[in-house]
């Protein structure tokens, strides 16, 4: 089953701590799991940032919500206990504990109104606030996309090769945009359309092949520009479009030599965003967490 919603770790988390011990985090990460009937890959399962999993982030956020609403106390760095107030919520028997509940408590609801907000507009959500965050970003992220996307298909071919030149300057490649401008351009026979350093002292090269297209390039394209890297014993061959490949073609290069990197427009537009090509930022949010070390005595 998937992980439920944030608002369901509230019930398991309190009846853990209702025994009125100290409790650790990883306690009650494996009781809720236990409690939930999880599976191995249910747990495993990754936050869109791909840097801690759904399952220990609801837990946290979960203890971090008792803790603002004063249902918990945090006894020590990775621990808690239950307070009175938890006590007393936990007598009442409510099926399921979600924000509407909590929102009962003046410091939880200090704590999570917008500043000038009234309380009845502080709304439940069935989502962690990092996990919003991260989901308002990616949907960001990925209208961006397509609106590069548009914004290539409607330049000219010989803007689009000047783009792929300096994805890959931006990405690392080719050494200084100069030295890159000189290798790209004067071969575009045998199914190549330039070439480029591999890094600065051009120990290796990488031949590109650049297509604006709207449609699928299927395996045939890729087989062409294959053989032109046979033709020049070329090791490496990066195959960008503004289209898409067919399921064949992307199989295809799965099994060849030369090592063939087949990008297309969508992955196009996601480097450009990753290395601040064509895009610009307009807005930057820091996530921050308590430094413990700071509030450690010695």
């Amino acid at each position: 089953m998937p992980v439920p919603d944030f608002q369901s770790f509230f019930r398991p988390l309190l009846d853990l701590a209702a025994d009125g011990k100290e409790h650790s985090i990883q306690e009650a990460r494996e009781s809720i799991g236990k409690t939930m009937a999880l599976s191995e890959e249910d747990m495993k399962e990754l936050l869109p940032s791909g840097t801690q999993t759904k399952f220990d982030n609801r837990v946290a956020w979960a203890k971090s919500y008792f803790v603002q609403g004063k249902v918990l106390e945090s006894s020590r760095r990775g621990y808690f206990k239950i307070s009175q107030r938890g006590l007393d919520l936990h007598k009442r028997g409510h099926k399921r504990i979600d924000i509407r509940i909590l929102n009962q408590y003046p410091e939880f609801i200090e704590f999570h109104k917008a500043r000038g907000a009234k309380e009845e507009e502080v709304e439940p959500s069935s989502e962690t606030p990092e996990e919003m965050l991260q989901k308002s970003y990616e949907s960001i992220r990925s209208d961006l996309a397509g609106q590069v996307v548009q914004r290539i298909a409607s330049n000219s071919p010989q803007f689009f090769e000047r783009l792929v030149v300096d994805l890959m300057v931006a990405m690392g490649y080719g050494g200084s945009r100069a030295d890159a401008g000189k290798s790209i351009g004067g071969s575009g026979d045998e199914g190549i359309d330039g070439i480029i350093k591999e890094d600065r002292l051009g120990l290796d090269l990488v031949y590109l092949q650049a297509k604006r297209w709207e449609g699928t390039v299927g395996r045939p394209e890729v087989q062409k520009f294959v053989g032109a890297l046979h033709g020049k014993r070329a090791k490496k061959g990066v195959f960008i479009t503004t289209g898409k490949f067919s399921d064949d073609a992307t199989r295809y290069v799965e099994t060849i030599d030369p090592k063939v990197i087949l990008i297309n427009g969508r992955m196009l537009a996601e480097l450009m965003i990753d290395y601040g090509l064509g895009t610009t930022t307009t807005a930057t949010f820091q996530i921050q967490r308590v430094d413990s070390d700071y509030f450690t005595q010695e």
